[in-house]
């Protein structure tokens, strides 16, 4: 639905919809204006005015989240707009208020945050270039070493040196960025806009880079670290991270496939998982913890029971988590504050139902998220799945993909999900009825898309229908087969895909080599 506009803000719309008169009247602007006309501006992607606008900002913080978010002139949000247009002129704008030299105005600018720019896949903005934030990190890091090359290479007004703006920015750091953003961090105390880190992602990365970049981002200051995919982190590695760096404000941790494996634990590797555990514990502000694809049967325990803050997120997702485990998290005071589970990778119905029943019932006064992929959920369990679901009544995300159901157990499935009143997203499987006879599961990727679409088709529809004749169109269902959207993947897709090609034909030439 359209979203209301204040007279204001159409009148801010009409001022800079005309870009060559907006630029030359923004001297005689209000400065309270600016913030009005800065979403107008980037609602119209009016690139030459977004860059004024911030050129000659006359406030002391410029927040995008805030200047997006919803506000009483305009409603919508835009902070979802990763738009390339709009966000290069923002930050070649910072860029040239550095160096501008205002007449009217004394520079008051302390604070720039960047955080609150929300990566997504769909993307409204009339021009379809996105920046994500590993362009977005690469951008301003370029953006800080060319001012600095600029200031010193000629002769400026000696006021740009006393300038310092905290550039407040979620980094994206892989192998192909790292010189550059390394060379910024390392520079950032002699630069007007100062790099300040408040969440780091490392993606295909050599671990001893990995080590040398994070004591350049100031961790002091991090809120959320992800470490993923191509980042050859092992547990040993993670106590000397822990040891050596202290990460007072950190709220969420990601770590990569394998950081954790118990199969070839010896009895120093069970001090070691205790060890990181106690570090953790001196988190205190640590609520969010991703640990998929590790293998921790029987120490799930270990690691979390130091910890004195609840979890509200936890991804334990084939960490082949046993019985005593998942007592463990039912029974735990993380279990009555968890806000998004998941638990995919487990046979759940089979290996613990009573258990995982209880885990639902604790925290089902707070659960907003819960993903139960390839968890080997058949028709025969649909019954207690939604009696375990029933009391969950804020759950607002339930993805299921990967699970043997039928269409008929689908369609009774949602017709129970339709009662669930805060729900927004749902993810389902493709019915197992719409493949060959005979498909074992977990089905491999080979074989994902080998089903009957025009029968899935009209399985969907059947579903959708349900939910309609429900008035529950604010539910969106979806399939997607080879899971969510990843925009950080999304973005740096090619340049992982080289790493895989690379790191295959390096094991193939060893093994050339041992033969």
């Amino acid at each position: 639905r359209p979203t209301m506009k204040s007279l204001r803000f159409i009148s801010a719309e009409a001022f800079v919809s005309n870009a060559e008169f907006a630029r030359k009247s923004l001297g005689g602007v209000a400065h309270n204006l600016f913030p009005l006309l800065f979403k107008a501006s980037y609602l119209l992607e009016q690139g030459e005015v977004i860059h004024d606008l911030v050129e000659n900002w006359p406030l002391v913080d410029f927040n995008m989240g805030k200047l997006l978010g919803t506000t009483v002139d305009y409603q919508e949000d835009l902070s979802r707009r990763t738009c390339s247009v709009c966000l290069e002129s923002c930050l070649t704008g910072l860029r040239d208020y550095v160096l501008n030299h205002p007449s009217t105005y004394v520079k008051k600018l302390k604070v720039v945050d960047l955080t609150g720019i929300k990566d997504v896949e769909v993307q409204f903005c009339e021009c379809k270039k996105t920046m994500g934030r590993w362009a977005r990190t690469q951008l301003l890091s370029k953006l800080c070493l060319d001012l600095l090359v600029y200031l010193q290479q000629t002769q400026c007004n000696p006021a740009a040196f006393e300038i310092s703006i905290d550039v407040l920015i979620d980094l994206f750091v892989t192998e192909r960025n790292y010189e550059l953003v390394t060379q910024a961090l390392l520079k950032k105390c002699c630069c007007p806009l100062k790099i300040r880190c408040v969440a780091f992602r490392s993606d295909n990365l050599a671990l001893q880079k990995f080590f040398y970049i994070i004591k350049l981002t100031d961790p002091s200051l991090l809120r959320k670290l992800e470490i993923v995919h191509n980042v050859r982190l092992e547990m040993e590695h993670l106590e000397i991270l822990f040891n050596s760096i202290h990460f007072p404000l950190l709220m969420s941790l990601t770590l990569p496939a394998r950081t954790f494996n118990v199969r070839r634990f010896t009895a120093t590797d069970e001090q070691m998982l205790s060890n990181i555990g106690e570090k953790m514990s001196e988190m205190t502000q640590l609520t969010e913890l991703n640990i998929p694809f590790s293998v921790l049967t029987g120490r799930i325990q270990k690691l979390l029971s130091p910890l004195k803050t609840p979890l509200k997120m936890l991804d334990v997702s084939n960490c082949l988590l046993n019985h005593a485990d998942m007592a463990y998290l039912a029974n735990s005071f993380h279990a009555n504050h968890l806000e998004a589970l998941d638990l995919s990778g487990h046979n759940i119905a089979e290996l613990y139902p009573s258990t995982f029943f209880k885990l639902l019932s604790h925290s089902s006064s707070v659960l907003q998220s819960l993903t139960l992929e390839d968890c080997n959920i058949q028709d025969t369990h649909v019954n207690r799945l939604i009696l375990a679901l029933s009391p969950c009544q804020k759950l607002q995300e339930f993805k299921f993909l990967g699970n043997p159901l039928s269409s008929q157990g689908l369609k009774y499935l949602f017709t129970f999900l339709c009662e669930l009143p805060m729900l927004k997203n749902v993810e389902f499987p493709v019915p197992k009825d719409c493949y060959p006879a005979g498909i074992s599961y977990p089905i491999d990727d080979a074989s994902l898309c080998r089903f009957d679409h025009q029968k899935y088709e009209s399985v969907a529809e059947e579903l959708n229908l349900i939910l309609l004749q429900a008035n529950r169109e604010d539910v969106k269902a979806s399939t997607p087969l080879f899971g969510s959207y990843d925009a950080a993947v999304q973005e740096t897709n090619n340049e992982l895909g080289a790493y895989l090609i690379k790191s295959f034909k390096e094991t193939l030439e060893r093994f050339t080599n041992s033969l």
